[in-house]
């Protein structure tokens, strides 16, 4: 499904990523930890698109296409999603005309049909229930007046209605309670198949306890360091970043 190679990138002028080797296959969970800075939600960014990012060197593929060539919109349509660590308000913009516009706007790309507004409001009430969505929440504008959890929520929702084949979820446990964090984490497992994937970005594991990865990768310093299997999270809980740190300055001082 996604294949990144040796990826370099910076914002700026300051280099961020320093050479993200990474595979993701249809059916898995992965997440990414790692400490402040280290270049997770730039990873995100730069897969998305975000044209504030500049990528210098490596390649990433999506199904064996040039991730990096394509639009963001265009990344969209084909099926790879993100959702934002502070996700923005779109005043005057219902989430309802917007889900529609997004939908209507994939099915354009690959030649179907436009989905009619009853079809569409259909959908709208299957896919709302998987995050327990408030009926109020989705006939105002996106996002706005919504409290943390439910800006979170939303994007869970945008998830189900868009059908990805891959989410990057950046920081989705961000300023979640307890509560929102349960909903949130069931809805994604409610979304997970044989047939897409998810990448999730957190840094710690209180997250993994809901949604669980199959592997965890340790970002450091641009570069993926250290990559394992559930228990991995367990012993960075116990451990701390710190632990990652030494073992790492250690080995660039014997390097």
């Amino acid at each position: 499904m996604l294949k990144v190679n040796n990826l370099h990138a910076e914002i700026n002028g300051k280099e961020i990523l320093k050479g993200i080797n990474l595979e993701v296959r249809p059916g898995e969970v992965h997440a990414i930890m790692g400490p402040n800075g280290s270049g997770k939600s730039t990873l995100s960014m730069v897969l998305a698109g975000n044209p504030a990012y500049t990528v210098t060197g490596g390649s990433a593929e999506f199904y064996g296409k040039d991730l990096l060539s394509m639009a963001p919109e265009v990344r969209s349509h084909e099926g790879l999603f993100l959702g934002f660590q502070y996700p923005v308000e779109i005043p005057g913009v219902s989430l309802v005309h917007f889900m529609r516009a997004a939908v209507n706007a994939k099915r354009e790309y690959f030649g179907e049909p436009q989905m009619s507004a009853t079809e569409f409001l259909k959908m709208m009430r299957e896919k709302r229930a998987i995050v327990e969505l408030d009926n109020k929440l989705a006939s105002r504008s996106v996002n706005e007046g919504f409290s943390g959890g439910e800006k979170k929520r939303n994007e869970i929702f945008q998830m189900a209605v868009l059908e990805p084949k891959l989410s990057i979820l950046d920081e989705t446990d961000s300023g979640l309670d307890i509560d929102a964090l349960r909903v949130v984490a069931e809805g994604v497992n409610k979304l997970k198949s044989a047939n897409n994937a998810t990448i999730v970005i957190t840094h710690y594991q209180r997250l993994l306890d809901y949604i669980k990865p199959e592997f965890i990768h340790i970002l450091y310093k641009g570069r993926i360091v250290m990559t394992g299997g559930p228990e991995l999270a367990l012993e960075l809980e116990e451990r701390g970043y710190d632990w990652i740190k030494q073992q790492v300055d250690n080995e660039e001082i014997k390097g």
